[in-house]
């Protein structure tokens, strides 16, 4: 049985961002996992290197993440027509 690597591919300030991150590759078929700073977490600062949280995914999938996140950047995933869904 082969053990799956996970890789960073990104970080995020803050929990919401990175949730809203996860939901788009996850959407996208590709499994996630966030990595939260622990102290942070337990204190509930959201802001500065505490509040950041790295964005892993299996190394299998990592191109295919990126080019997600890139096109995400890239406003490729915006409603065309402007209005909120």
């Amino acid at each position: 049985m082969s053990v799956q690597q996970w890789v960073l591919i990104a970080k995020s300030s803050g929990e919401l961002q990175s949730e809203l991150l996860r939901g788009l590759l996850e959407a996208q078929g590709i499994p996630v996992r966030l990595v939260f700073e622990g102290a942070g977490r337990a204190y509930g600062i959201m802001v500065g290197p505490l509040g950041e949280v790295e964005i892993m995914v299996p190394e299998s999938n990592a191109q295919d993440a990126r080019n997600v996140l890139a096109r995400y950047e890239a406003g490729e995933f915006e409603d065309p027509d402007g209005e909120d869904c």
